[in-house]
């Protein structure tokens, strides 16, 4: 597994402008280690979101964070540039959704001037801010989740939603268990599941050219930047999945293609944004999901003591609690 600084100087600092990755690699490996966002904007200190803080990156041979080095909009747009491979219009879609995503699962937030046709974004222009916020791969973080999925009584994987705000690890956390469950859990009884994956901001499988550049597993078939909605369906059809995962859950086709799913028999493990189950039961669509219980897991997580924090693992037929959380670090911290 790549460290940190790896990951840095190989899938970052090639699309950032060299006096920046300069600033950034010259940082403590401690800090270095911590980084979890970089974030750019025109006028702006140079700003690190590191596991339970910020810091402004100092000037080359400063150390005050009052000497930040400041990004100027000549940055922006070369960064710009050499994410979009100075083809600005062949990633117009990708742009149009607000984000890139860049080799090794990391992905690029956009903001900055939208153009607008008939309600309808179609690209963002005149970018002023620019947010890399770094994926990594914890083989492992899903070891305490696992054994919750599993019905042994008739020996399948259940149904199971991953409840989190943002920045909490939860896709971190969904691909090891595609991972897990791929390979297969001899400990808990599991062999190895054919597992479909619908990636449709590839965050979770990070592909290049449609093939998966992260480990999840030898029975994993992935449909890179395709709507939730319509590639559940068609890895269904196609691909005879025992298993469905997709992240972040939220318009009301993707709840229709989860019940649909659901009462084909494939199992569907999936996320979404929120801080609590009671949260989510005022939330149009995904509220339904909850109400008919068609998730039989919900595995809450938080920051609290660090990314990956689970609150409770909770059993919708039951309605209990079967997990809570120790006072401990979080498991992607």
């Amino acid at each position: 597994m790549k460290n940190r600084k790896s990951i840095l100087q190989q899938e970052i600092c090639p699309v950032l402008p060299s006096h920046i990755a300069s600033l950034l690699l010259q940082l403590p490996d401690n800090i270095i280690n911590e980084i979890t966002e970089i974030r750019i904007r025109v006028n702006q200190p140079l700003l690190l979101v590191l596991d339970n803080s910020d810091i402004m990156v100092p000037q080359a041979g400063k150390t005050a964070a009052s000497e930040a080095y400041c990004c100027n909009s000549q940055d922006l747009s070369r960064i710009f540039q050499l994410l979009c491979k100075n083809s600005v219009y062949a990633f117009e879609e990708e742009v149009s959704q607000g984000y890139l995503t860049i080799p090794g699962g990391h992905r690029v937030g956009l903001a900055g001037q939208a153009t607008v046709f008939a309600g309808v974004i179609k690209t963002i222009k005149c970018i002023s801010s620019l947010n890399f916020r770094l994926a990594k791969a914890i083989p492992g973080c899903a070891d305490s989740i696992l054994p919750y999925m599993v019905d042994r009584e008739c020996g399948r994987i259940v149904n199971t939603l991953l409840i989190s705000p943002p920045r909490c690890g939860k896709t971190t956390i969904l691909r090891d268990l595609i991972r897990q469950l791929s390979t297969g859990k001899p400990s808990l009884g599991i062999a190895g599941v054919q597992i479909g994956v619908v990636d449709e901001r590839s965050e979770i499988a990070a592909c290049q050219n449609g093939i998966p550049s992260v480990d999840l597993g030898p029975r994993v078939d992935v449909l890179d930047t395709c709507p939730k909605a319509s590639g559940m369906l068609m890895l269904i059809r196609s691909m005879a999945p025992q298993v469905v995962a997709t992240d972040e859950l939220g318009r009301q086709e993707d709840v229709i293609a989860v019940r649909e799913a659901i009462c084909a028999g494939v199992t569907v493990v999936a996320t979404v944004h929120s801080r609590t189950v009671n949260e989510l039961y005022e939330r149009p669509y995904i509220g339904e999901l909850l109400a008919q219980k068609l998730f039989d897991r919900y595995v809450v997580l938080s920051s609290r003591l660090g990314p990956g924090t689970i609150e409770e693992i909770f059993d919708s037929r039951q309605e209990k609690v079967l997990y809570t959380c120790p006072d401990e670090v979080g498991i992607c911290g």
